[in-house]
């Protein structure tokens, strides 16, 4: 048995508007067990001192692709499922550093194998160190759609994926494959994206039946269901389907923002992978060091107005938004922790962006053990110098991990 306090300078449960001060923090076998202002413990009980620090719920990032790299695109298909496994290890142990206790993969990008649930096994069973891992398989997705990585092929060449389906029969055998596989979520892809090469944002890549049958068959073997969404028809028709998280719904209407505000829909607003490229649509430098595909950038420019208008009705809304990053299309240099940063800019506030990373999370996943400090709660913890109440980019820099009860980072 492992018992250990940890006494805060300011100290946050993921759920008030505001630090409460100093606290005590009693912790045994990884489970909170009192929260006090002073707590008696045994003799011998481990006592950590961040007095210093403001304390907070571990976060969670609910829109990451641990087996992609961005300098690995157009190597794509040279890479085995070894290669996608040794770089989600390497994503998992980034995103633990860096404050991210738990994440949501959005997407396996094997797309002829089932690496993802690999890598979540080597973390569950300790063979390696990382954020805590929630699947959502691959991302389901029409001939021709959001994740029909052929077209960076020449078309001579024919290749099979896992998750290309067109028809409700065909989907709902896809969607039985990847909960066969373990996916704790099913994601499809309701629309087209920026990041690839031949489909357009604003187009809906399945009908209304297509969309009702994959939703149905992931509810009959309870599992909840993700869309890739960014044009406001495509969100709209999700939306209706039932699903319970939009990633993206760059595009959305005021009216459409409405609609999922009055259903309780979950929307993961990954503005630091898509605005600030809307913010930066003009600036040469910019797409020179980003990294981002020429084509990427021609749609953002088409789309950008309505991009940075879709951004302001959320901040303005009651939606219940969830933190999101897109890293692994996105560099995993960046530190996820610049998402929050972003959401600020385009005017959420800070509170509701650290809320998004950690109670609201958690409520989405339905995961009642994670995303706020309380007895009987998993002891994920932070800490960071500063107030992010204050100063939201304080986020960046992590002083503290620990996951489970387990120390990971400590500066």
């Amino acid at each position: 048995m492992t018992i250990s306090i940890i006494s805060v300078g300011n100290f946050w449960d993921g759920l008030t508007d505001t630090p409460v001060g100093p606290r005590e923090i009693l912790i045994q076998d990884g489970v909170i067990q009192e929260i006090g202002n002073t707590i008696q413990a045994p003799v011998g009980t481990e006592r950590i001192n961040l007095s210093d620090k403001l304390v907070l719920p571990g976060l969670i990032d609910s829109h990451v692709h641990i087996t992609s790299r961005l300098e690995l695109i157009s190597d794509f298909w040279s890479c085995s499922s070894v290669t996608k496994a040794f770089f989600g290890a390497d994503a998992l142990k980034i995103h633990l550093m860096n404050g991210f206790t738990t994440v949501r993969d959005c997407g396996d990008m094997d797309v002829t194998g089932y690496t993802i649930q690999d890598v979540k096994h080597a973390v569950d069973s300790g063979l390696i160190e990382g954020a805590r891992l929630i699947t959502s398989g691959h991302m389901i997705s029409p001939h021709g759609g959001h994740m029909d990585l052929a077209a960076l092929l020449a078309p001579s060449y024919s290749i099979t994926q896992n998750c290309l389906a067109d028809g409700a029969d065909e989907i709902r055998r896809t969607v039985r494959e990847e909960i066969k596989w373990k996916a704790d979520w099913i994601k499809f892809a309701a629309s087209g994206g920026f990041a690839s090469p031949s489909d357009d944002p604003g187009y809906v890549a399945y009908t209304q039946e297509e969309m009702n049958a994959l939703v149905e068959t992931a509810a009959q073997q309870h599992r909840s269901v993700a869309v890739h969404a960014m044009g406001d028809e495509a969100v709209k028709m999700a939306v209706t389907a039932g699903v319970r998280s939009i990633e993206h719904g760059s595009m959305a209407a005021a009216e459409t923002i409405n609609l999922i505000e009055e259903k309780g829909v979950y929307v993961i607003p990954t503005q630091y992978a898509v605005i600030r490229e809307a913010r930066f649509s003009e600036d040469d430098q910019y797409w020179a060091t980003s990294g981002a595909t020429p084509y990427a950038r021609i749609k953002v420019r088409k789309y950008k107005d309505k991009l940075l208008e879709t951004a302001a009705n959320f901040a303005k809304s009651q939606v219940k938004l969830v933190f999101g990053t897109d890293l692994g299309l996105h560099d995993y240099n960046v530190t996820g922790a610049k998402e929050f940063g972003e959401m600020v800019i385009n005017g959420i506030t800070p509170v509701r962006a650290l809320k998004a990373a950690t109670s609201v999370a958690a409520e989405m996943l339905k995961r009642d053990d994670l995303g706020v400090l309380a007895p009987g709660k998993t002891a994920d913890i932070i800490a960071v110098s500063g107030n992010p109440f204050e100063d939201i980019t304080v986020m960046e820099q992590v002083d503290f991990v620990m996951k489970a009860g387990k120390i990971y980072k400590m500066l």
